[in-house]
């Protein structure tokens, strides 16, 4: 079975992992230059420097439709820079998944393919969609939704540690973000991470720097540009979440229950 996924973040590299592992084919599109924050385990990355290896799997950057069918027959993920997803026409996948994440739909139609799965907020199964994710944690994280929609964006980060909001880093003007520290180093509380400009942008609380905007990336005032986990486990910066995994999970299942055959 092929399946495109929109999206390379993270929490759609973690879907793709889930889906590769259960011998799908996948194929992966994002924007030209991608703006991951865990850049550690996004595949997007490959766009960037031609391959990006996820755990104990290999992304390569793909230019064209034709370009990703042979990287497919070499078991390995094709990335494209094709962030209105116009391959789909020419590669034909069974399924589409929409994880962009935007909170709103970009693009997708029920149409796209003969299943097509919306990832998080944005969606209505039966609609733009055969079905929905739900990516929200709590008791529904990773839930199929066959009617209806996933719970609204509430633009405050789930709880891991016991700290919520205070995890991102945000950053604090508009301009090009400059790193000062690199993922996987451990932050004090109001160390600083990075600089827009002469403004710094201070973590809000201790723990390994799980997530971190590139160097050189435009910003605005309040847009997200890193991730500190207060757990303070390095390893973590390398390997995919368990929401992602969780996510990953409800995407297989929904696309073994809704595709033909």
């Amino acid at each position: 079975m092929r399946v495109l996924i929109r999206g390379a973040g993270d929490l759609a590299s973690g879907i793709a992992l889930r889906l590769f592992h259960a011998k799908m084919e996948v194929i992966m599109t994002d924007l030209p230059r991608p703006t991951a924050i865990r850049r550690t385990v996004c595949f997007s990355q490959a766009i960037l420097f031609g391959t990006m290896t996820v755990e104990d799997v290999t992304a390569v950057f793909a230019e064209t439709p034709e370009a990703a069918a042979s990287i497919l027959k070499e078991k390995k993920i094709p990335v494209l820079a094709d962030p209105e997803a116009a391959c789909i026409g020419a590669l034909r996948p069974d399924a589409v998944v929409d994880a962009i994440l935007a909170k709103r739909n970009l693009g997708t139609k029920i149409t796209d393919a003969p299943c097509v799965i919306g990832v998080g907020p944005g969606f209505t199964a039966g609609v733009d969609c055969h079905a929905c994710v739900e990516t929200m944690r709590g008791h529904t994280l990773g839930r199929v939704i066959t009617e209806g929609s996933p719970i609204p964006n509430t633009n405050i980060p789930g709880l891991i540690g016991g700290f919520a909001g205070e995890r991102v880093l945000r950053a604090p003007a508009d301009g090009i973000f400059r790193q000062r520290l690199e993922i996987g180093d451990m932050v004090e509380q109001n160390e600083i991470a990075g600089y827009v400009g002469t403004e710094p942008m201070r973590c809000q609380i201790s723990g390994v720097l799980r997530g971190l905007l590139a160097d050189g990336t435009p910003v605005h005032r309040g847009m997200k540009a890193g991730d500190v986990d207060p757990r303070g486990e390095a390893s973590y910066c390398q390997l995919v979440s368990d929401k992602a995994l969780a996510i990953g999970g409800g995407v297989l299942e929904a696309i073994l229950r809704f595709s033909e055959g």
